[in-house]
């Protein structure tokens, strides 16, 4: 019997790896039939991964950082933002902007509506005088 060449994911490694295929397959322009099969695998993670849904973007930003051992100065690079702009949206004192967001959701390849959702910011009385 032959050995399948896509399999269900199983875990990071093997999800990163079929990620950075559909990729590669889509900026060749064919094998379509792989393309949505890889996409239907990589659908089907993200939805059994999504115990994101019960955190909020901050929380899930932290995550991923502590999985990838980036400190916030790692992400103020990677984002292209100061570092006291990255403290002040660790420490909800400011939203996630759309190019952040779409910024992150390449970086860490997870869906852009993980950091796309609603979350309560710590307004200080001193920052609205």
């Amino acid at each position: 019997m032959d050995t399948l060449k896509y399999t269900i994911i199983k875990n990071n490694h093997q999800y990163n790896e079929y990620c950075d295929t559909l990729e590669h397959l889509i900026h060749q322009g064919n094998h379509q039939d792989e393309i949505d099969l890889l996409t239907l695998l990589i659908e089907k993670w993200d939805e059994e991964q999504s115990t994101l849904s019960d955190m909020d973007p901050i929380e899930i930003l932290r995550g991923l950082m502590q999985e990838h051992n980036l400190k916030a100065k790692d992400l103020a690079e990677l984002l292209n933002l100061s570092k006291g702009t990255i403290s002040k949206i660790l420490n909800y004192h400011k939203g996630l902007s759309k190019d952040s967001i779409r910024k992150l959701s390449e970086i860490f390849k997870v869906s852009q509506s993980a950091f796309n959702r609603s979350y309560r910011l710590n307004v200080h009385e001193s920052t609205l005088s």
